[in-house]
């Protein structure tokens, strides 16, 4: 019986630290993607991207637009609003281009490079010391092989770097290594 008793007040005292240890930490909500937020952050605003960029896909605007909402729905558990979010990201995309990386010498190049660049200011309204002072500008890049289409391969770069972006643009505004 005094085991059974001993056993009790071990367990009683790891429970107990248990609580002061996680309760006394905060009030943020931490995921598994590294991101903490005050847990009162709950709202998100993106505004629809514009295209800036010349030469950019008529809907490369939108595809990064929802896979901004995408990321901050899925990864931060922020639900989104239309307007005045507890946190607001807007931007551009200021650069497109397809360049020419490992000249041959068959006057062909043997890797083509795509290269996406977006320009994003975050506001945390809740927390405004977290605001960037000045909108951020990502960039990224995925090559293809120089003998591929640009037609045939476009999408799927696009894929790429838009995803190394959101990555980028999530890190910056709440990972903060």
């Amino acid at each position: 019986m005094q085991r059974l008793s001993s056993i009790f007040t071990k367990f009683s005292a790891a429970v107990i630290c248990l609580v002061l240890l996680f309760g006394s930490s905060g009030c943020k909500i931490y995921s598994f993607t590294g991101a903490s937020l005050p847990a009162d952050v709950k709202t998100v605003t993106v505004e629809q991207l514009r295209n800036s960029a010349n030469n950019a896909p008529a809907l490369l605007n939108q595809t990064i637009t929802d896979a901004l909402k995408n990321k901050l729905i899925t990864e931060a558990s922020l639900r989104q609003v239309t307007y005045d979010g507890d946190v607001v990201f807007k931007g551009a995309v200021t650069g497109y281009s397809f360049s020419a990386q490992a000249p041959t010498a068959q006057l062909q190049s043997g890797v083509n490079r795509l290269t996406i660049t977006v320009q994003i200011s975050y506001e945390n309204k809740k927390y405004p010391k977290d605001s960037w002072k000045q909108p951020e500008s990502f960039s990224r890049y995925a090559d293809a092989p120089g003998s591929a289409n640009l037609s045939d391969v476009q999408d799927a770069l696009i894929n790429d770097i838009v995803k190394q972006i959101m990555d980028d643009i999530f890190n910056k505004a709440f990972v903060k290594w």
